[in-house]
């Protein structure tokens, strides 16, 4: 088959940030740290793939971290509506990432098993567990569930040919990181598993954890599964929009050709 076309997608950014909001134990923990915010798009021939969603205008004013661009209006350089997509990957349940799940609602969405019950067990008892995470978000996506569009994956699994999730945790008890074959090589759509390149090239942990080692063991993972370490795309790194390619428009980047030489 074919190799697939993968686009990062930029909806938001926050950069009133510091170190410390990015790494544990970082001796520069007062330098600003801007982060980016990006869903993914997968495309071979009339196959399209989404991978997270993104969050909406009404979240945005919840939690004063304006958007730049509404999700489903991201895709129209792509020549795509929101009712287009009728496959979401759902890297795991954090906000920023299914926060636009109401606004497809043709898609069905692959899921960690593990995801869904941490997002629904005790843990969400604790305050700081929960800070990440948003009712109606997992609500939308138990919706899915009992509708019968909802999929879910117990480790490693695959959505279609040449692509593949891989659940890492750390970050979230359920993270998946996506796998996908491109004419570069296996790229790896590291989503939360690593936010920076800084993440995994220097083993500093993000200090949004729920588990410290899965996320260390998590950074090993993402060098296994991808071709090489340039394809590996950290989650909200604005690095990656100078290390590739300007797509369709400016808030795309193509990265299935590789980074710039």
């Amino acid at each position: 088959m074919s190799d697939w076309e993968v686009h990062a997608i930029k909806y938001a950014d926050r950069n009133a940030r510091t170190r410390a909001d990015s790494f544990i134990f970082d001796d520069n923990h007062d330098a600003p740290h801007a982060m980016d915010y990006f869903m993914w798009l997968l495309q071979r021939g009339d196959e399209v793939i989404l991978v997270d969603t993104g969050y909406d205008d009404a979240e945005a004013a919840a939690r004063d971290r304006p958007i730049r661009l509404n999700p489903g209006e991201a895709l129209a350089p792509f020549g795509l509506k929101p009712e287009d997509i009728t496959t979401i990957i759902v890297t795991h349940l954090h906000y920023d990432h299914a926060g636009g799940l109401h606004l497809f609602p043709n898609a069905t969405l692959h899921m960690q098993a593990a995801e869904m019950a941490f997002a629904t067990g005790p843990c969400m008892c604790h305050d700081t567990l929960r800070m990440p995470f948003t009712a109606a978000h997992v609500c939308e996506a138990i919706k899915r569930l009992y509708t019968g569009r909802l999929i879910f994956h117990d480790g490693d699994g695959a959505v279609a040919d040449g692509v593949t999730v891989h659940c890492i945790g750390g970050h979230s008890r359920g993270l998946q990181c996506v796998r996908v074959r491109t004419s570069a090589g296996w790229l790896v759509l590291a989503s939360d598993a690593a936010h920076y390149y800084e993440n995994f090239e220097a083993r500093k942990p993000f200090p949004i954890v729920v588990d410290l080692q899965n996320m260390l063991d998590g950074f090993d993972t993402l060098h296994r599964l991808a071709s090489k370490p340039s394809l590996i795309i950290p989650g909200h790194d604005p690095l990656v929009r100078e290390n590739f390619p300007q797509g369709k428009a400016e808030h795309i980047t193509r990265l299935d050709q590789g980074p710039k030489s």
